[in-house]
């Protein structure tokens, strides 16, 4: 099963910009470009308008995006499953980082400053499950 609609290649991913435009699609389910372009605001600098609806345009055209027109206002929604776009953003970054070891990339995260103990509490108690199956 292809990341994206036919006729995309399951190579393309999403560039830095468009990832910005899933993840607020995902989280808040479809909405318009104003809305999108609201929250883009809302995380970085500001952002032009007509920037924002040309980018979704050009998602729409690559398949990362569908578009409801039955209404005045186009409501974009996402057509790519974040699980999907994740894993393979992240089987890429672990091939180019750490030789494709999920091992080395786990080392790397828990040895950082930033894993809380509620954390390792949630990766031991995942761990624990996967053995058990």
């Amino acid at each position: 099963m292809s990341l994206f609609k036919k006729d995309t290649s399951p190579e393309m991913v999403p560039t830095k910009t468009e990832m910005d435009v899933l993840q607020i699609l995902w989280q808040y389910g479809p909405s318009t470009v104003r809305f999108v372009h609201d929250k883009l605001n809302e995380q970085k600098e500001a952002v032009i308008y007509t920037s924002t609806l040309k980018l979704m345009q050009v998602m729409k055209e690559k398949g990362m995006l569908d578009r409801d027109e039955s209404s005045m206002k186009h409501v974009y929604s996402a057509a790519v499953e974040e699980r999907k776009v994740k894993g393979t953003l992240l089987s890429r970054f672990m091939d180019a980082m750490y030789n494709g070891s999920p091992s080395d990339l786990m080392v790397a995260l828990l040895g950082n400053d930033k894993t809380s103990p509620e954390e390792l509490k949630k990766i031991k108690e995942l761990l624990k499950n996967m053995d058990g199956k």
